[in-house]
């Protein structure tokens, strides 16, 4: 199901990636978002079916923020079978708390722009430096994995930002992660500064991307960062997080496997469900226009395109992703738009044998009622079908 051959044409399928792991920070970034807690259930709830579906990395929290998040981290650290991360502050106690949560990644982080530095961290340049390298090595004595953030690396002095990597790499971390904690970046920009993170880093080192959505570029930089050399993505499921939000989970990991033909191993026939679990937990509603898992994603209400859809789906669709690739149905929907081939396609699934004339009535009728912002159910469908006389189809026994 996941395998389609990509259509010729101007964007031929050359991958331009290698690989793609997928790192998901819904349950920490996620959780960010204004006006939104996971419970404990909630998270062991999302966890598992992130963890089910394959995801390589599940950021389960922040240990050192409450009781309760250690818990929740720790449990889901001990329930699933993928990596587990925690989050902590280039601070003694956040480490040992993520350490001590059981975690197998733990995910430090600085600040190393300087407004950052100046009025939020309050420390020096140097001072960010040494904090980061002791951090990095007392994760790895405790035989931890090590991701290291110079968190807002893409508003950090470039020269600087570069001298901050070498020294965790040279500290030993295993994975940079390049944040463009404020969504500042552009692909090509982005692109190139991966380029040169993945040299400062050093051997031995993976490179990782963080995106936000401030300017609706998230999901674009974090391509941008595996076409330049990143091994790995942070995203969130719907996109939620901090202000706008984050490369959202199931744009990214649909992207890299249809446009770029990479497997991630993901189930992703799942992701509409996740998509509405982390809805409905969150209680962010997913815009009917969200990419992949938005209600209109598989829609059509266009006379032309319903038609072209009707006679093969690859007409007006992606043709690399069809609904059934991630969970999803193909809906004709009626109203002010709407076209003959529809109603007649949504005639004869209810049973009518319509007549020509019939389909053209029902559909001016379905135009006219649509065009008064109505929504053209099927029980309204079926009541203008029997006001014009449509006959029902026999039933043969």
């Amino acid at each position: 199901m996941r395998r389609v051959e990509f259509f010729q044409g101007t964007l031929d399928n050359t991958s331009e990636i290698d690989e793609a792991r997928i790192f998901d920070t819904t349950l920490r970034d996620g959780e960010q978002s204004p006006r939104t807690s996971f419970s404990y259930d909630d998270k062991r709830e999302i966890a598992a079916v992130l963890d089910e579906m394959g995801t390589h990395v599940i950021e389960a929290g922040f240990p050192v923020n409450s009781d309760a998040e250690f818990e929740a981290v720790s449990d889901i650290a001990a329930a699933t079978r993928t990596t587990v991360c925690g989050l902590a502050r280039v601070v003694d106690k956040d480490v040992e708390a993520a350490l001590d949560s059981g975690v197998e990644m733990v995910h430090v982080f600085c600040s190393t722009s300087d407004v950052q530095l100046e009025d939020s961290m309050h420390a020096s340049r140097e001072e960010a430096v040494e904090r980061s390298v002791a951090a990095i090595e007392r994760v790895k004595e405790a035989g931890a994995t090590c991701m290291f953030s110079p968190m807002d690396a893409t508003r950090t002095d470039e020269q600087f930002l570069l001298e901050v990597v070498e020294a965790a790499g040279e500290a030993g971390t295993d994975w940079v992660n390049i944040p463009d904690t404020c969504g500042v970046a552009t692909p090509t920009r982005f692109g190139d500064l991966v380029e040169k993170v993945n040299t400062a880093a050093g051997e031995g080192t993976y490179v990782d991307v963080h995106t936000h959505d401030d300017f609706g570029l998230a999901s674009a930089n974090a391509l941008a960062g595996f076409e330049h050399g990143a091994h790995q993505a942070q995203v969130s499921v719907n996109g939620i997080g901090e202000r706008a939000g984050n490369a959202a989970y199931e744009e990214v990991v649909m992207a890299v496997e249809s446009l770029y033909g990479i497997d991630t191993g993901i189930d992703t026939t799942r992701i509409v469900e996740l998509s509405r679990i982390v809805e409905e937990k969150s209680d962010i509603p997913v815009p009917a226009n969200k990419p992949v898992v938005g209600a209109n994603a598989f829609s059509h209400e266009s006379g032309i395109h319903a038609a072209g859809v009707i006679e093969n789906s690859d007409t007006f669709e992606p043709g690399v992703m069809t609904p059934e690739m991630v969970g999803a149905k193909r809906e004709l929907v009626l109203g002010k738009h709407t076209g003959q081939h529809s109603v007649r396609e949504r005639l004869e699934d209810a049973g009518y044998a319509p007549t020509d004339d019939e389909v053209r009535e029902v559909t001016r009728r379905v135009k006219d009622y649509g065009a008064e912002k109505q929504q053209v159910t099927m029980s309204v469908l079926k009541q203008f079908a029997n006001e014009v006389g449509v006959r029902r189809e026999e039933v043969r026994v």
